[in-house]
């Protein structure tokens, strides 16, 4: 059975590509519900930001399995790969940059990692706790062999981006071939 995936990546990488994304990013998708709704762990504002590539990708992966099944143009493959690789790239820093925060490598945005300062005018005041989030940017909720949520996205998604470069890049080669 693992020769028939095999055989699939070396015959079609633009559909084991797109396959690959969309199984994988709907895992991911499945996971953080997982933990929001069964485990009881309430996302922060940048773990809501973070799934947005995935809300992004999943649907395009599915598209571009589709049209790689059906003989879509090249140039709308590579095109749809190229998206994907730079939302899973972007996400690969965004969560980076949350998982710093969490290990308090550098701060965070005021409105998720700490107290209110600066209260002056009642505007102010209001203002302040209208964007305050009570789930806070800077602790992880859960980690697992010392990664937390935030670290595993970094992973998942450098991941991704690079199946996707790979479909993209199997994608101008067939395009090249075509010609």
């Amino acid at each position: 059975m693992t020769t028939d995936y095999v055989a699939l990546a070396r015959n079609d990488p633009p559909i084991a590509a797109a396959a690959i994304v969309a199984v994988l990013g709907l895992a991911t998708i499945g996971g953080f519900y997982f933990f929001q709704y069964v485990v009881g762990l309430a996302p922060c504002p940048l773990c809501l930001e973070q799934r947005e590539a995935y809300y992004v990708s999943v649907p395009l992966a599915v598209l571009l399995w589709l049209g790689a099944s059906y003989g879509a143009q090249r140039k709308v493959l590579l095109l749809g790969f190229l998206v994907i690789a730079a939302a899973m790239l972007w996400n690969t820093g965004l969560s980076t940059y949350h998982a710093g925060i969490e290990w308090k490598w550098w701060p965070g945005p005021q409105e998720c990692t700490g107290p209110m300062n600066n209260v002056g005018a009642a505007t102010d005041l209001l203002n302040q706790l209208n964007s305050f989030s009570p789930i806070r940017c800077d602790e992880a909720a859960w980690r697992f062999l010392g990664l937390s949520l935030a670290g595993y996205d970094v992973l998942v998604s450098l991941a991704l981006a690079i199946v996707a470069l790979w479909g993209a890049r199997a994608s101008f080669a067939l395009k090249n071939r075509s010609e």
